[in-house]
């Protein structure tokens, strides 16, 4: 097999033959031998309790050994310990090699029945017992690397900004590259985007994390020509974009891996390379007729499983015609972008993005804030007959908290644009979910793009029981009501999640609350000159 491998020329004949001799390899010859080296197996011949001492005896040596050296070699290099065991672990996995040679010895008469079935069982039982322990004791997206700008509330406005794109289809990347370009690349801040092409595994094959160089090559040996030549054209499209745009650099990569654990891959490359935001598109399309179909189920559980373990922020974009030609040149096309804002940490984090975007001269922005009414109390949330209960008290002063995190955010953001004419901000007052939902679909067809945070973990009287009837939770009560097929068939929405595990003094100063009345519309005319239309 050796020899027949080095014969066949590297190029298109080694992979046309990988492809048609894999599935009969894996799927008829392996199990077949498998099947056979079971039959050769005899218990029976362990016939003494000395013997089966014997076997419990040189498992617990062999895998206590190899843990102990590898201890020893990670103390050394002042690895965690934690690591180290896993990796001892590791070190006593049993494949196919180890049955060959055993297979081997038996048929040379080197091992006689009872030795063979005493060592194909510590095999068969050092291997059972890995998998269990590594999923246990490993945490293959825990923090490993140290940086602060895990959101783009806490990134600098004068410094680097880090994305990370992924790209399910080629039918994700014209939305793709106009978010980005759209996102305000300057000299003084610069975009520095890594592009990575989710590939599922089929077959039998290991993952793996290809890193394609900064101008292509023409052949990608590990990948098949369907997989290559997708990525081939999603790596082309933004290279393309870095040529036509300034302050951009693309740094393409393609993770081949089952989808239920790509997010790890996904994961990983964020906290390598240190990235703010990660933007993923949502896993449903729209249809020609404005409706919104699922393109495949995986990646709706691709997009969850991101959202709970991403060591930074993320965005999912739902694309409605965002990718239209016409709006190509950001400079040149003025496009309205909306933030929602309903109040904590994923709001602020979505108003921090469409503040960099007013920042674009082609952009204008309007911030609607949306305020509670005399009738909309946080109490009602939770029923109680008894008003000292400690959840009702806890809830209450993380919401006073959360306001007034709002409140200084909103007021550093009006006092730093306070001059600028393309950005409104307006406040809605609302008293329950149904005015909210009245309010929201009043911007039908108005602006290009809607900005708005997940609102995870965040209870607000002006979503209450919305999240019951969502059909996708990833996006939140709000994101799940602007992505409903009968909302629009124009305005794309991006639903983003602030890093959970930022620090909530973002922002110095003490929160600011202004007294508002219960007039349905408070409009700040001596910051702003502009109206809105829809209110």
């Amino acid at each position: 097999a050796f020899v027949f491998g080095l014969v066949i020329p590297n190029g298109a004949l080694g992979v046309v033959l990988l492809e048609k001799l894999d599935d009969f390899v894996s799927g008829l010859l392996l199990p077949l031998f498998f099947a056979i080296s079971g039959l050769k197996t005899n218990f029976a011949s362990i016939d003494s309790g000395r013997t089966w001492g014997v076997l419990a005896f040189i498992t617990f040596l062999s895998c206590a050994g190899k843990i102990a050296g590898t201890m020893l070699v990670t103390m050394f290099l002042r690895m965690p310990y934690n690591d180290g065991f896993i990796l001892g672990v590791l070190m006593n996995a049993k494949g196919l090699v180890e049955l060959i040679v055993l297979n081997i010895g038996k048929d040379r008469k080197v091992l006689d029945d009872e030795s063979f079935s005493v060592m194909v069982i510590v095999a068969v039982v050092m291997s059972a017992i890995i998998s269990p322990i590594v999923a246990t004791m490993y945490e293959p997206t825990r923090s490993s690397v140290s940086y602060e700008r895990r959101t783009l509330q806490r990134a600098l406005h004068d410094g680097e900004l880090r994305l990370l794109v992924c790209i399910h289809t080629h039918r994700n990347v014209p939305a793709i590259i106009n978010l980005l370009e759209a996102s305000n690349p300057t000299t003084k801040s610069p975009l520095c985007i890594y592009v990575l092409h989710l590939v599922e595994l089929t077959g039998h094959a290991s993952g793996m994390l290809i890193v394609h160089n900064a101008r292509k090559s023409k052949h990608v040996p590990t990948a098949k020509n369907r997989t290559q030549a997708q990525s081939d054209n999603i790596i082309n499209a933004f290279e393309s974009f870095e040529q036509h745009s300034s302050f951009v650099s693309i740094h393409p990569l393609t993770a081949i891996s089952p989808y239920n654990s790509i997010h790890e891959d996904i994961c990983s490359v964020a906290e390598d390379k240190r990235v703010a935001l990660v933007i993923i598109p949502f896993h449903k399309q729209q249809t020609l007729d404005g409706g919104m179909e699922g393109t495949n189920p995986a990646f709706g559980s691709v997009n969850q499983n991101l959202l709970a373990k991403a060591p930074c922020s993320v965005g999912i974009l739902v694309d409605r015609g965002v990718s239209g030609s016409a709006r190509v040149a950001a400079n040149e096309v003025s496009r309205q972008v909306c933030v929602l804002f309903f109040g904590g940490p994923d709001d602020r984090e979505a108003l921090a993005y469409g503040w960099r975007m007013c920042e674009n001269p082609g952009i204008a922005l309007t911030v609607l804030r949306f305020v509670p009414g005399a009738n909309a109390t946080l109490s009602t949330m939770l029923p109680t007959d008894d008003p000292d209960n400690p959840n009702v008290l806890t809830v209450e002063a993380t919401s006073s908290w959360e306001n007034g995190l709002d409140d200084e955010y909103i007021n550093d953001f009006r006092s730093k644009n306070d001059d600028d004419e393309s950005i409104v901000y307006t406040e809605k007052v609302v008293n329950s979910s149904e005015e909210t939902v009245a309010a929201i679909r009043k911007l039908d067809n108005y602006h290009d793009l809607l900005i708005v945070g997940r609102g995870h973990g965040v209870m607000s009287p002006l979503t209450t029981g919305l999240a019951d009837w969502s059909e996708c939770p990833e996006l939140g009560a709000i994101g799940d009501i602007l992505a409903e097929s009968d909302f629009s068939s124009t305005v794309s929405v991006l639903v983003i999640q602030q890093y959970i595990g930022s620090s909530q003094h973002e922002l110095t100063g003490s929160p600011h609350s202004t007294s508002q009345s219960d007039d349905e519309l408070i409009h700040r005319r001596t910051w702003s000159p502009k109206k809105t239309d829809y209110i």
